[in-house]
């Protein structure tokens, strides 16, 4: 396969704050290259050991394993807990028929000692709340799982919306979405049985999903954006030909356009090769644009879900052009374009990019179908 020049992920993995390496190739020698990072806040992260840790490195790039073993990048919005109590939960409001108990000895989420133990009768006042008065769209999240040794049901209430859940002996994070004001509730799921989990790491978002963990303790806690931008140099690339792969996930279908993985130009960035999430829902996306945005190319893939991991190649050589997604080609290949002269990309970088990101490839060289078909599958 043709010669890989910039490398980021595939299970290896380099951070500092500030800073997110990646490899380049230099005859045949490897050297790193540095994304820059920025954040300005702590920000929480599933480590390798499955538990929940804090990033306190304002600046530090977080590689998360939720649900994975190689790990990726993950890139967030902006994003502020309601709930100012999301791990004491006696500063909650209980229903009269409900219990609410401490167990010091239960390991939580993020591996320390000490979780909140609710059970909630089959009857009436079975619950337990926290006021919020906001009216915006906003997604609850909590960790539970079953205090006995059966599968446990609850309830996420809010407004006038809720959804059921069903708890097992292993940590889960149950999510809800709703628009409209009104407290944030635990409730019993049923008439006929009662309700016995344990819970942990409440959290309120005015989002349309969950982000990664904010933990509070007495006030509203705001993580801040990420961004992640400049790594590489002129001589890493080839605005003339080459292939741009990732391997990368959505964080939701949440129609926020331009979010973009792209070669450009320090000097003039209306020209790229850029592969990107947008509208309509979603929807994939490549483009190959000369100076002026004046486009040569563009693909679209509509997938199933974006918040799913997908492996896309985008191919640009003077007039042929291609998308390949998770091993198949999108479409038929753009024999009419131009591309940018040589010299014209000198940067690689996340534009708006909130996702995850498992993999990056950049090659100085187009590949052939075959080579495109392996790497996507």
């Amino acid at each position: 396969m043709g010669k890989g020049i910039v490398k980021l992920g595939e299970g290896d993995w380099a951070v500092k704050d500030g800073n997110l390496l990646a490899a380049k190739e230099t005859n045949g020698r490897f050297k790193n290259t540095e994304f820059t990072v920025t954040r300005g806040t702590d920000a929480t992260y599933v480590g390798k050991d499955g538990l929940i840790a804090n990033e306190t490195g304002n600046d530090t790039p977080r590689i998360d394993f939720t649900d994975n073993t190689d790990g990726h990048l993950l890139l967030e919005p902006e994003s502020r807990n309601l709930i100012t109590y999301s791990e004491d939960f006696s500063e909650w409001t209980l229903g009269s028929n409900a219990t609410l108990t401490y167990e010091s000895d239960v390991v939580a989420p993020d591996g320390s000692l000490g979780v909140y133990r609710l059970t909630l009768p089959a009857q009436s006042g079975t619950f337990i709340y926290f006021p919020i008065s906001n009216s915006n769209q906003r997604t609850c999240s909590v960790y539970a799982k079953s205090a006995s040794v059966n599968d446990e049901g609850f309830n996420i209430l809010l407004n006038l919306g809720s959804s059921k859940f069903s708890t097992n002996n292993e940590w889960q994070r149950f999510e809800f979405t709703d628009t409209g004001s009104g407290n944030v509730s635990f409730i019993n799921s049923g008439d006929t049985f009662v309700t016995d989990i344990y819970i942990w790491g409440a959290q309120l978002e005015e989002l349309p999903y969950a982000t990664s963990y904010i933990p509070t303790n007495g006030s509203q806690v705001t993580r801040d954006a990420e961004t992640c931008t400049g790594a590489g140099e002129t001589a890493d690339f080839n605005s003339e030909e080459g292939v741009l792969y990732a391997e990368i996930a959505a964080l939701a279908d949440d129609g926020v356009n331009n979010r973009n993985i792209r070669l450009t130009s320090s000097v003039d960035n209306t020209t790229y090769a850029l592969i990107k999430y947008g509208n309509p829902p979603n929807r994939l996306e490549y483009q190959y644009r000369t100076t002026g945005h004046s486009m040569q190319a563009q693909f679209f893939e509509d997938l199933v879900d974006v918040a799913s991991f997908v492996k896309v190649a985008a191919t640009w050589k003077s007039n042929e052009f291609k998308l390949f997604v998770n091993g198949t080609q999108v479409g038929v290949t753009d024999t009419s374009g131009n591309v940018s002269p040589a010299s014209t990309f000198n940067v690689l970088e996340f534009e708006g990019f909130h996702g995850k990101c498992k993999a990056i490839k950049v090659y100085k060289e187009a590949l052939s179908d075959t080579d495109l078909e392996n790497l996507t599958s």
